[in-house]
């Protein structure tokens, strides 16, 4: 007698009903979308053309606006990509567990993940933007500069579509730092003989590497803890249940459950989004420096107080110059340190000449507004240096600076990152707009493989609120120290912890995948980059 698999099984592993996800989209929301991109596109196109009039740029030929629009559309892209690939992750739980219908879950979590966006801080993009080297950070209007950022870009898009299109929830964390670790090694391999150039940041990788290599492992445990600690303090036998049919849970259940998918949605975009707004601020600093390499948003009372802040610095250094003289390139002292992580004998007495000729050039223009156009690239490259050099050296155990030296320079590089790590509110709203989006299309495959792979049992009310909250919070603490962690690993490693601790049993095929994608990604996004980034140097 020939058996027939019960209805609705997800090859044999389990059976229950599915949430309906092949929905006909509704053509209000698909004018809705359409329309959204559009507002999108032009306000970004206005906010350029209004902050270059503000800034008085001439423009006398357009192949480097050419150029910014279409680096402003891949990193957008991106962006974009990341929002249908990653925030599936965040709708699974309240999908499978009917929760909230999938369309409209889907349209929630874009809502959330723009809202998260706006009210990020911006740490997470400048911990990203350290990893480049140094000499394409001050020369990314450069040919190598814009090699850098297309190269990167395009190599993290290429790797995120082909994971998604085969249903893998990959770190789009993982792939877009591979992305800059591979530029960083080919730039260094691509040196000419002799030539002293700098590849990755290993110290800052190193420290977004923990975090990207420990949130899975945190997700899964934490999730895990969490379910077994809920299990013994509530005791509501409801929440430890799956669906029945395609019924919703009961309110308060409902409510937990709608409560974390938003949590994470916000979370997501808030530490997410920064990725793409980091490289937004290269491109436009290379591309339109006049405009967008200083803060020209900074009032002039403040001006006054860098001048007395560099004095004081400079002083406080004096005794750690040992005498030294600063060598003729005092730019050169100051980079070969940043380059190197060693200590010179002149890197200090080079930092203390440039804080001067920092405070120097900003007392003689009174502003930043009012430095010259000419001027600017100069500035912020000055100010760039300082600022990482006082980093490494505040992290470094010689010289070993006495409490008020250190608070000094702690306060003089925030003062220079002021002036140079800013993000205008229109940029947050353009990639407010391509992640919400994002999060609109593209979403079923990666929510398949969340609700359906990972376990063999449905998922329960209290196993998706466990991942979620673990999630939520894990992407959350990330973000208040500057760190980037995959929503994606935190998130499937919590489910996969929740049905371990259940004794539900997991699908090893799935959890191999996953693994092989967690495994695979950073070295395939770095070979994908370091070879974008060999062709489009011979080609620019």
């Amino acid at each position: 007698m020939t058996q027939i698999a019960a209805p609705h099984s997800t090859s044999g592993a389990h059976s229950f009903d599915k949430p309906k996800l092949d929905a006909a989209v509704n053509p209000a929301t698909l004018i809705i979308f359409v329309g959204l991109l559009a507002v999108g596109l032009v306000f970004t196109a206005y906010s350029i053309y209004s902050d270059m009039d503000d800034a008085q740029v001439h423009v006398r030929t357009f192949l480097p606006f050419f150029l910014l629009g279409i680096a402003l559309l891949v990193a957008l892209g991106f962006e974009f990509v990341n929002g249908f690939h990653d925030t599936a992750n965040a709708v699974a739980t309240v999908i499978y567990t009917h929760s909230l219908p999938p369309h409209f879950a889907v349209v929630w979590s874009g809502v959330f993940n723009f809202l998260g966006v706006m009210f990020s801080t911006g740490a997470v993009a400048f911990g990203i933007i350290s990893l480049l080297p140094v000499e394409l950070i001050l020369q990314v209007g450069s040919d190598a500069g814009f090699a850098m950022v297309f190269a990167l870009l395009i190599a993290a898009i290429l790797w995120n579509v082909g994971t998604w299109y085969l249903g893998l929830p990959a770190s789009s964390s993982h792939t877009l730092i591979g992305s800059i670790i591979g530029v960083g090694l080919a730039n260094q391999l691509m040196a000419p003989t002799g030539h002293s150039t700098s590849g990755v940041d290993w110290s800052q990788a190193v420290k977004i590497g923990y975090s990207l290599l420990l949130s899975p492992l945190v997700g899964f445990l934490c999730a895990a803890l969490l379910l077994v600690l809920v299990k013994a303090l509530v005791k509501k036998p409801e929440l430890y249940k799956a669906p029945k049919g395609k019924q919703p849970p009961p309110w308060w259940i409902r409510g937990l459950l709608v409560l974390t998918c938003t949590g994470v949605s916000f979370a997501h975009g808030s530490n997410d989004g920064q990725k793409g707004m980091g490289l937004i601020m290269l491109i436009l600093i290379g591309t339109v420096p006049t405009a967008y390499a200083l803060n020209r948003a900074i009032p002039n009372d403040q001006v006054t107080q860098f001048e007395a802040l560099a004095q004081v610095t400079q002083g406080s250094l004096t005794s750690y110059a040992n005498g030294v003289p600063a060598p003729a390139d005092i730019r050169e002292g100051v980079a070969a340190y940043v380059r190197s992580h060693t200590l010179a004998p002149e890197t200090v007495s080079s930092l203390q000449q440039l804080m001067g000729e920092i405070s120097t050039q900003i007392s003689h223009y009174g502003s930043l507004r009012a430095v010259p156009s000419e001027a600017v690239q100069n500035v912020r490259n000055d100010m760039y240096l300082a600022s990482e050099a006082i980093r490494l050296l505040l992290k470094a155990d010689d010289p070993k600076f006495d409490e008020t030296t250190a608070k000094n320079l702690t306060a003089f590089r925030k003062s220079l990152d002021n002036s140079t790590k800013f993000i205008p509110l229109w940029v947050k709203i353009a990639v407010a707009i391509a992640l919400g989006l994002g999060t609109m299309i593209g979403w079923r495959r990666i929510v398949v493989t969340v609700g359906e792979k990972i376990g063999k049992t449905h998922l329960t009310y209290a196993q998706g609120g466990a991942a979620e909250l673990v999630a939520m919070g894990t992407i959350a603490a990330a973000d208040m120290y500057g760190l980037p962690v995959s929503t994606t690993h935190v998130l499937s490693s919590g489910v996969a912890g929740t049905m371990a601790a259940n004794k539900s049993g997991l699908q090893w095929s799935t959890v191999r995948n996953l693994a092989m994608a967690w495994v695979f990604t950073l070295p395939a996004a770095m070979m994908l980059s370091g070879g974008l980034y060999f062709v489009f140097r011979l080609l620019f």
